[in-house]
């Protein structure tokens, strides 16, 4: 319209899933305020106090039409919906209630619907097919279990280390990000640096190739929390003993051993629980986002505090 507009005093509020993706001229302009993703139990009471409500009312029906039980509404939840909000779960429920509505028009003396765990997939197809994260079936030699953010919350991951007769060097699959390559590099490193501290022996390292594979190779993975969890896995490989099945980690390594700070920790928390896993390996500097966890989680987790990796070997691995 080439009118002059006065912007002096206009407050702009954006929301991102992440802030990866917004230009670093224009993120350093912005105030940033992080909202964490909702637990289970929470999506569940949103969508009982909230959602189920507003979808009955828009969609024509009435609370003596239609009810969800919570067992419909953590099956949609579980098997519908891979997020961190909670858009998806009322698109559902939404297509939930205008399937009950077509039902009422088609026979109006219908007696009340009520949608509970078995009627999900009639309502909304089969199961989508998530991949749904497991906690190792037994302690293994080379592999631990390491915990991860995404824009859908928190998820567990499994860090692999082979070794084959070679000439030392080291081999990276699984689509990972250039931190992520270079936290495995500086935790086998590491690892041959204070390789006497373990009975092992420069040869040891000289005459054997490591392959560290993060599964899901399709997926792209990045960050440097999963250093020590790759230190974990590759000290594992080279001694032969086994990593506990009932231990997750998260946490970055330097090459003196520290183990240093990371974000997400309530997400990351909260995927470790979600798996049966018991026991967690925290920095020592995120003792303080404890609290953001929540307080059911927390008593049923117990959280082990590392200032350095010799911490983590000792808990995590048997016979270290």
């Amino acid at each position: 319209m080439e009118e002059a507009y006065d912007l002096s005093k206009v407050l702009f509020i954006a929301t991102a899933n992440s802030l990866d993706t917004i230009p670093a001229p224009l993120r350093d302009r912005m105030e940033i305020i992080e909202l964490n993703g909702y637990t289970m139990s929470e999506k569940k009471e949103i969508a009982k106090r909230y959602l189920c409500t507003k979808k009955t009312k828009e969609n024509g029906l009435t609370e003596a039409q239609i009810a969800f039980t919570d067992e419909a509404l953590s099956q949609i939840i579980d098997n519908y919906t891979l997020e961190a909000g909670v858009r998806s779960l009322e698109r559902h429920i939404g297509t939930v209630c205008r399937k009950v509505a077509v039902a009422y028009a088609d026979c109006p003396n219908l007696e009340k619907i009520t949608v509970d765990g078995a009627a999900v997939e009639k309502y909304l197809g089969p199961k989508k097919h998530y991949k749904e994260d497991k906690m190792l079936s037994a302690d293994e030699v080379g592999a631990a279990t390491g915990l991860a953010w995404t824009a859908f919350g928190g998820t567990t991951l499994t860090v692999e280390v082979a070794l084959s007769k070679g000439k030392g060097e080291l081999k990276l699959t699984g689509k990972l990000g250039d931190v992520m390559k270079e936290s495995a590099q500086a935790a086998l490193t590491f690892i041959r640096t204070h390789a006497k501290d373990y009975g092992l022996k420069a040869s040891d390292f000289e005459d054997a190739d490591v392959h560290v594979h993060v599964p899901e190779g399709a997926t792209p993975k990045d960050g440097p929390s999963a250093g020590i969890t790759i230190a974990t896995a590759i000290l594992s490989a080279f001694t032969e003993k086994p990593v506990r099945r009932d231990v997750a980690m998260t946490g970055e390594i330097t090459l003196r051993g520290k183990v240093l700070p990371i974000g997400g920790l309530k997400e990351k928390a909260l995927a470790a629980h979600r798996i049966g896993i018991k026991n967690v390996i925290i920095p020592n500097e995120n003792k303080r986002d404890l609290q953001d966890v929540p307080e059911t989680v927390r008593e049923e987790l117990n959280f082990i505090v590392a200032e350095n990796v010799q911490t983590v070997f000792s808990t995590a691995i048997l016979g270290i």
